[in-house]
């Protein structure tokens, strides 16, 4: 058999969408780590349930109807009741709420399957778990049973509300007030981008009530659960987006929107907090789904490869294609590795904010990169939108526009540790002088 033969022959072996499946069957004689006695790349029987009822669900109800959610701009409810009935949105609600309680790496593989079907109803459903996440891990009891548990009774969407006209990877800037009197907080502000800001039940809403401009942020925000039916609230109109059409993205202005105090997560001033600790556990599965486009667009231009003809061979044989191709699958695997290693990380309790930023900007990048691949593989025909790839590139671009906050965090984390590290120098060896006089400030 030629190479090209045996490349053509491993092509088919992993086209379609059962590969996965294969490959995650443990070999014979291999010894398979137990929980908690190190490193393993096997899945539990739970996770790999989860996983395929997600993938026949992603292939079997939302593939089908992607292309006309995204046509139309409809807000996939249909999809929605039926993935809550299955059990694939909030995950990530505790069982003392009526949730299943899931950690953070069965989100991430429910999320890529997802994904793969459409990122705009993905998208529509993950925004759940980013407006749940500050209340799963700063809600009192009450908090949680009234607002989460209400979201496991019937499908009900919420929404996080942080991201403004003039502050999104900068949330220390935000503008939006809330000002205590009596026994109410009177907030006034304006959000934007807010995904289900239009279909949501109840907001997370991040607000400065520290009216000193020289508060440090850790003080001067605060986490506020609100009502969508509050008077003062109004809905802008649904934003026409370049891809993940079928999401539900607006505007949302509050004009004195009175809140109890009952309402505020932890207390005044712990808001900041607990915001970027939603990020924390919550950027893996932005990863995932990034991930979840990745895999689908090299599954169509593989398919398409493998079927179509120039110069009377497969344009797989063509080495060009084939290196191509060889280059993506790489890229989905990495990019599939980073979110798994975040979200296996916060689940084991540590602190992820590193590998989830990494994952985030990576698998952004890597959706972008292989996605555009993957139309330049179909050719002309990637330019048309009767083909599944040129939405799958328009889809991609918001990852990576989302990704700046991520790198923030990356350079962040990255420029602390090499402080540390050339001050741990300098006390082992007092001559050691820093590249940079300024890492040493």
């Amino acid at each position: 058999m030629s190479a090209f033969g045996a490349s053509r022959q491993m092509l088919r072996t992993i086209a379609g969408h059962g590969w996965r499946a294969r490959s995650s069957k443990p070999a014979q004689n291999v010894h398979i780590s137990k929980p908690g006695a190190g490193f393993s790349f096997e899945l539990t029987d739970e996770q790999k349930e989860f996983q395929a009822t997600a993938r026949k669900f992603a292939v079997e109800e939302i593939i089908p109807v992607a292309a006309q959610y995204d046509k139309t701009g409809e807000y996939p409810l249909p999809l929605i009741k039926r993935a809550w009935e299955l059990g694939l949105i909030n995950s990530h609600i505790p069982e003392s709420c009526g949730g299943l309680g899931l950690g953070s790496f069965e989100a991430c593989l429910i999320t890529e399957e997802l994904a793969y079907g459409c990122t705009g109803v993905q998208t529509a459903i993950e925004a759940n778990s980013l407006g749940q996440m500050p209340v799963i891990i700063a809600g009192n009891e009450q908090q949680q049973k009234k607002y989460l548990g209400r979201m496991t009774e019937e499908p009900m969407m919420c929404a996080y509300c942080v991201t403004e006209p003039g502050a999104g990877s900068d949330v220390a800037g935000i503008k939006t007030k809330a000002e205590k009197k009596g026994d109410e907080y009177v907030i006034n502000g304006q959000k934007m981008w807010i995904t289900n800001g239009g279909k949501a039940n109840w907001y997370f809403l991040l607000a400065r009530t520290n009216p000193d401009p020289k508060a440090p942020a850790s003080k001067a925000f605060t986490g506020f659960i609100v009502e969508a039916d509050s008077p003062g609230i109004q809905i802008g109109r649904k934003e026409m987006n370049m891809g993940q059409r079928c999401s539900d993205t607006r505007g949302i202005v509050f004009e004195d929107v009175r809140v109890p105090k009952e309402n505020v997560l932890i207390a005044e001033g712990a808001g900041f907090k607990i915001a970027m600790g939603a990020f924390d556990k919550t950027r893996p599965p932005v990863a995932a789904g990034a991930v979840g486009l990745a895999k689908r667009a090299l599954d169509e231009a593989t398919k398409y490869a493998l079927e179509r003809k120039t110069f009377g061979k497969p344009i797989v044989e063509h080495q060009a294609v084939s290196f191509m191709l060889a280059e993506m699958a790489m890229k989905v695997e990495l990019a599939r590795m980073a979110y798994q290693r975040a979200a296996w990380e916060v689940d084991a309790g540590r602190r992820n904010t590193y590998y989830a930023s990494i994952a985030k900007a990576f698998a952004g990048d890597v959706a972008n990169q292989v996605a555009t691949d993957a139309v330049q593989i179909f050719g002309g025909n990637g330019f048309n939108t009767e083909y599944p790839v040129e939405k799958l590139m328009r889809d991609a671009k918001i990852y990576q526009v989302s990704k700046q906050e991520s790198v923030i965090f990356i350079v962040m984390h990255t420029f602390y540790d090499r402080k540390v590290l050339f001050w741990n120098l300098k006390v082992l060896s007092p001559n050691c002088t820093p590249a940079s006089e300024e890492i040493n400030e």
